[in-house]
């Protein structure tokens, strides 16, 4: 019998939170010892997941499938395929980033950690599941670690609003995708949640055209679309660091790939006819996002906003149903991840040292903390979109499937990536360069070690990218070979 690789992946974090939640609150050191192997473990897998994956044969694989409630056409089975695989990958070094990044928490560490590990369980189960109910139940179950997290641990003055906002936001989109899950599986004629199945159900397309907007939006509210993009800013704001990593870097990509795959890849027809509409959605936020981040004084709400324009280019590469946009997409997923989860580690750092993240408090950090500038700075060229880097191995693909769709699309989404560039040269201008504040002089000190080493893994990853994109891009484009058979490839 084969190793149940995915499964472990799952559960290793889910059984380290239970085993942190036992351990006496004291024993400081074996709380933060266990997160960090869970971690650890998780992104050992994740590799040889990636390592081992046929890009040649593509489709789904390390397959498992456990009956669960056969009675209501219920299963336990995952898989993964070259769209879901660099998100598994992505999850888990988000995860083991967080842990490092959070290693000096001092409020109940026990807890945080094992909250941390939960949210990860959850995270970890979307990208694997292979039915339609074990999506839903792992999507659901992330609520609860993510308003505790930020209410708990989050930023005093908004952790109380932006927790609570995030939640609303996510159970509104949560019932839309219930209903519209609920109507898939009655509406089949199969009686069963199993996602290849669904594929293969041949729904009507009046069906697939009343029903798409239902499970779409409803996971893509967790995507950042607009108009339901504004609890994503003031949630990531609020949360604590290593959340804010997790939520803006892997969060929101989860419900981009689960309005992909149950929306896009269930109802291809519904897809078509409402393509243009999520154009027009994800432009907005690709522009709207820019702006708002170029006006922002508090740091970390720049980072948030910008956060709400990269997935804006996201959901324009799944509109273009394409192979070029769905690439993009794909690609830009894993390249916004790791580099959000790099701007926010950094943001936590400099408040950390400075309490503050009033951007004209701030200066001159580079003197001080040259680690975290020299990784802002990368980060901000993947942001905006500069060859040698993962961001323009992403971005590109998009623009050129958005230009295959719709030239207009294109032109204005372009405008996005000129603000981008000013809001991103204004901040490392006024927080890392010029005259250090003197009420900061000797109270701000250099990064730790493992922050260096965050830095370094993170930035190391989304330059490789830039140089090599081949580390990827076959990966992802197996998995768009099987999403292309499924919407016709318009």
């Amino acid at each position: 019998m084969n190793f149940p690789i995915l499964s472990a992946i799952v559960l290793i974090p889910l059984v380290a939170g239970l085993i942190l939640l036992c351990l006496p609150a004291d024993r400081r050191a074996w709380v933060r010892g266990t997160a960090l192997t869970a971690a650890t473990l998780v992104l050992g897998l994740a590799l040889v997941l990636y390592l081992r994956y046929d890009v040649r044969v593509g489709g789904y694989q390390f397959i498992e499938r456990y009956p669960w409630l056969p009675d209501l056409g219920i299963s336990y089975a995952v898989g993964v395929d070259g769209f879901s695989l660099p998100m598994v990958l992505l999850g888990a070094l988000v995860l083991f980033s967080g842990v490092l990044v959070s290693w000096n928490v001092e409020e109940r560490p026990r807890e945080f950690f094992a909250f941390m590990m939960f949210l990860a369980t959850s995270i970890l189960g979307v990208f694997i599941s292979l039915d339609l109910f074990l999506l839903f139940f792992f999507f659901e179950i992330a609520v609860f670690p993510k308003y505790l997290m930020i209410v708990l641990w989050g930023y005093p003055k908004t952790r109380d609003y932006g927790g609570m906002k995030l939640t609303l936001y996510l159970f509104i989109g949560s019932v839309l995708a219930l209903v519209g899950a609920l109507a898939l599986y009655f509406n089949s004629g199969l009686r069963t949640f199993d996602l290849l199945a669904l594929e293969k159900a041949g729904f009507g397309v009046d069906f697939q055209r009343f029903w798409f907007p239902f499970i779409f939006l409803g996971f893509a509210v967790l995507g950042g679309i607009f108009p339901f993009h504004s609890w994503a800013p003031d949630g990531h704001v609020a949360a604590p660091t290593a959340i804010s990593m997790l939520l803006a870097g892997v969060e929101m990509k989860v419900g981009a790939f689960a309005a992909l795959r149950t929306g896009i890849m269930l109802l291809p027809e519904g897809a078509q006819f409402w393509s243009p509409l999520i154009l027009i959605l994800a432009t907005i936020n690709v522009v709207y996002g820019a702006a708002i981040a170029m006006v922002q004084t508090d740091f970390k709400y720049v980072i948030g906003f910008s956060s709400v324009s990269h997935m804006g280019l996201v959901l324009i590469g799944f509109a273009t149903l394409s192979r070029e946009g769905l690439l993009g997409a794909g690609l830009q997923m894993f390249s916004h991840g790791v580099m959000t989860a790099l701007f926010f580690a950094i943001v936590g750092m400099v408040y950390d040292r400075a309490h503050t993240r009033d951007i004209p408090a701030l200066g001159g950090l580079a003197r001080v903390m040259p680690w975290a500038a020299v990784g802002f700075i990368i980060a901000g060229l993947v942001s905006m979109g500069m060859p040698g880097f993962s961001g323009f191995i992403a971005e590109f693909p998009v623009f050129l499937g958005a230009w295959q769709r719709a030239p207009w699309v294109a032109v204005i989404a372009v405008l996005g990536i000129i603000i981008t560039s000013a809001y991103i040269l204004l901040v490392v201008r006024r927080v890392f360069f010029g005259d250090l504040p003197a009420a900061l002089v000797g109270q701000v000190g250099d990064a730790s070690g493992k922050d260096k080493g965050v830095i370094l893994l993170l930035s190391a990853i989304m330059v490789l990218l830039g140089w090599f994109p081949s580390l990827l891009t076959p990966l992802v484009e197996s998995g768009v070979r099987h999403i292309l058979a499924l919407v016709g490839g318009a």
